[in-house]
């Protein structure tokens, strides 16, 4: 699933130079030769982590949205340990403002203990995720881009929204971001720092200030909550995931809205209950189809059904849906500006970047600052599920 093409980097200098984005690697290119092609978007594979398991009790379900109390969570669960003969130092975290529930080390056998357990909603394997190698394009932005001037922009100063990704450049120029409450969920990290560039990107996107330089965002000037869950390499994990939706759950007050750029690449029940839960509770979720050329009901939490959750696919500047993108109506809401978007970039620079990931923030910026009340302009041309998209605007 990786992507094996050489990428390409265009600084805007004397001269160009082509770099992969990830690998480092620097070349020169003479002036006037035809730029290569577009690069491709990110990708996302994952892999199973041997003896980590997400565990998630029957106290707090996704029905109701109801949330137990950490002080009730942790009997629970201190319960549930004892009877498994499960030991305090092979608990990761625990987990109670989404479920009473835990990440812990486990062997086979405790594991298939807790799924006969009657108390046991699920036990779920955690997973590595991974951002493929992708590639940025650097640039000299020029304030309002196409995407943005497709979707609208507003006024998205005195509120705030979530970004669970690869943390935010919090010293970028063009961006607000509340250092207090951003939050690393990377083991042996607590910096929030963005070396990916890929939630910087996505940051921009949603709320770039309204000023005299840079770029707008479609909810200009909102205060970023940067929530790093995939470290600069863009490697995380099912349960990081989890536990930065924990605290969503602990610190967002209905009606706010979490951008989710990234995903599995397969079916994670935890990872979409958890997602149900704070949407049941009113927290407003604008999440990226996926970038293979499938159906978005094939991995998570794309594929969650919700009146507060929506899923979002990617178009051109044309309107024409984005080969890339994944699809189905079933679980897709929305189509949004995903090709060649000119946002923030890590280190205080800009770059062009495509993506279901690059959608999601259009959307996003627009649930910050009209809630679920989304109008649409038009429809995702050559829709490939046959049900055009409608298009995100004001």
């Amino acid at each position: 699933m990786k992507i094996t093409k050489q990428i390409v980097v265009y600084l805007l200098s004397a001269c160009v130079l082509l770099f992969a984005a990830c690998k480092k690697t620097d070349q020169t290119v003479k002036m006037g030769q035809v730029p290569a092609p577009d690069c491709q978007p990110i990708h996302v594979f994952s892999t199973p982590v041997n003896e980590t398991y997400i565990v998630m009790l029957r106290e707090t379900g996704t029905q109701t949205g109801t949330v137990q109390t950490l002080g009730k969570s942790t009997t629970a669960v201190n319960a549930i340990f004892k009877r498994h003969t499960i030991l305090e130092n092979q608990r990761v975290a625990m987990l109670s403002y989404i479920h009473s529930g835990f990440v812990a080390r486990l062997n086979r056998n405790q594991a298939e203990s807790l799924k006969q357990d009657q108390e046991v909603e699920l036990v779920e394997q955690d997973r590595v995720i991974t951002l493929d190698q992708g590639c940025y394009e650097l640039v000299s932005p020029s304030t309002v881009q196409w995407g943005v001037r497709r979707t609208g922009t507003a006024d998205g100063t005195g509120k705030r929204v979530w970004i669970i990704d690869t943390g935010v450049d919090t010293g970028h120029p063009d961006l607000d971001v509340d250092t207090v409450l951003s939050k690393c969920f990377i083991s042996n990290q607590s910096s929030v720092e963005d070396n990916n560039g890929h939630g910087t990107h996505v940051a921009g996107i949603i709320g770039a200030l309204n000023n005299s330089f840079g770029v707008v965002g479609v909810a200009a000037g909102v205060k970023i909550i940067a929530l790093k869950a995939l470290d600069d390499e863009g490697e995380g994990s099912t349960s990081q995931l989890i536990r930065a939706l924990n605290y969503v759950g602990q610190n967002a007050t209905s009606g706010e809205v979490v951008n989710m750029s990234l995903g599995a690449d397969t079916i994670s029940p935890a990872l979409d209950n958890a997602v149900l839960t704070l949407a049941e509770r009113g927290i407003l979720f604008s999440i990226a189809a996926g970038n293979d050329s499938k159906k978005a009901n094939l991995s998570s939490p794309g594929r969650v059904n919700h009146p507060n959750v929506f899923t979002v696919t990617a178009i051109d500047s044309l309107g024409s849906f984005a080969s890339f993108s994944n699809f189905g109506n079933d679980v897709v809401d929305l189509a949004a500006p995903g090709v060649r978007i000119i946002s923030t970039y890590s280190n205080g620079r800009y770059a062009r970047l495509s993506g279901t990931s690059m959608a999601a923030p259009h959307v996003a910026g627009i649930l910050v600052i009209k809630g679920k009340n989304i109008s649409s302009r038009g429809v995702a041309l050559n829709d490939p599920d046959g049900v055009p998209d409608p298009i995100a605007s004001f």
